[in-house]
């Protein structure tokens, strides 16, 4: 639809309903309090009609439909390639639309109703959302040949130093989980003339290795480096290990239950069973606190 046809259908909404949707006068034009209130309802009877569409395509034989999905920067790389292939294999009549968001715009989508779930590190304590864990994954720390942590064998919480760890940007859930988790109140960073927050976690792999310093890696990334590294770069914690709970958040009025059970159910075939089958009572399972 052309932005002037659009204009005009809205116009016309205006004039049966008596008040303007839009405050024309502002830059960028934004909505009235009473069209705020108006728009909220109608994304409600788009839903509610949604709804109706999928319910009726779930009741065939095979699974078909749309599905959108979020999922975080620090799970994506090491969790889509394990399972994208198979789900698009065995549910050919699903369209799976992933997007690679922060929490915080995986949360603000769901309650817009622009996303089905997201894949996020919980527990949230989100009113309105539901969780299902997939795994619990722990924590490794990925350390420097030149800090003398190298040297140990496990790594104890009191062991670890602001002023050495690498960290993500601001934003990141695994960052706040970090600084929690380490008790971390910095004034300076691994150089006292450089401040540096990254955007991924490879960054920060390759900053500890080319100077000083270390960074918390999660399990599947460490799944991606070689015998090497691992030997030469990876320490496990004593334990109980922190460990982050990964799971598949959605509204609590999730209509399609039949595509979201199927993710769910592909996702935990193809991750490491040791993943799956981790006791949570066991680890020490870090809480996700959204600013």
């Amino acid at each position: 639809m052309t932005q002037p046809t659009l204009s005009m259908q809205i116009q016309k909404v205006e004039e049966e309903i008596g008040y303007p949707l839009f405050d024309r006068l502002k830059k960028p034009v934004v909505p009235t309090d009473k069209g705020q209130r108006f728009i909220a309802q109608a994304r409600v009877l788009l839903h509610e009609h949604q709804k109706l569409i999928d319910l009726s395509r779930s009741q065939g034989a095979e699974l078909s439909g749309e599905f959108r999905l979020g999922i975080i920067p620090t799970i994506a790389p090491y969790l889509l390639p394990r399972f994208i292939q198979a789900f698009s294999r065995d549910f050919p009549k699903v369209r799976l639309f992933v997007d690679e968001l922060k929490t915080d715009a995986i949360l603000k989508m769901l309650a817009e109703d622009t996303l089905d779930a997201g894949i996020l590190a919980t527990p949230l304590h989100e009113p309105g959302l539901r969780e299902r864990p997939l795994y619990y994954e722990p924590f490794y720390l990925y350390v420097s040949k030149r800090n003398p942590l190298n040297a140990r064998k496990r790594i104890r919480e009191d062991d670890l130093s602001g002023e050495q760890m690498w960290l993500l940007e601001d934003g990141h859930c695994l960052r706040n989980q970090i600084v929690r988790y380490c008790s971390l109140n910095r004034t300076e960073g691994v150089f006292p003339n450089v401040r540096f927050e990254g955007g991924n976690i490879d960054t920060l792999r390759y900053l500890v290795r080319g100077s000083q310093g270390y960074t918390l890696i999660p399990a599947l990334f460490k799944e991606t480096l070689s015998d090497a590294e691992i030997r030469d770069n990876v320490r496990e914690f004593e334990r109980p290990a922190p460990t982050r709970e990964v799971s598949l958040v959605y509204r609590r009025d999730q209509w399609k239950a039949d595509i979201l059970k199927a993710l769910e159910e592909c996702v935990r075939r193809n991750i490491p069973a040791e993943l799956a089958k981790r006791d949570p009572k066991r680890q020490e399972v870090l809480d996700v606190k959204i600013k």
